[in-house]
């Protein structure tokens, strides 16, 4: 999501956005760990959403 997109939403969105991510992430590294993973860019992606998620929370405070 873009962080115009994420500006949108109110905390409690926010909040389970993150929790959403972070959930996709430690499944990218499981996968990652097990050799499953197909293309390892989704967890840089992932973990690029989670800051943005959290950038957005912080300013919000």
């Amino acid at each position: 999501m873009k962080a115009s997109e994420l500006r949108k939403l109110g905390s409690e969105e926010l909040s389970a956005k993150e929790a959403e991510l972070a959930q996709e992430l430690f499944n990218l590294k499981f996968q990652l760990h097990t050799g499953h993973l197909e293309n390892s860019a989704r967890i840089n992606s992932a973990r690029k959403s989670i800051a943005r998620v959290k950038t957005i929370l912080h300013e919000t405070v």
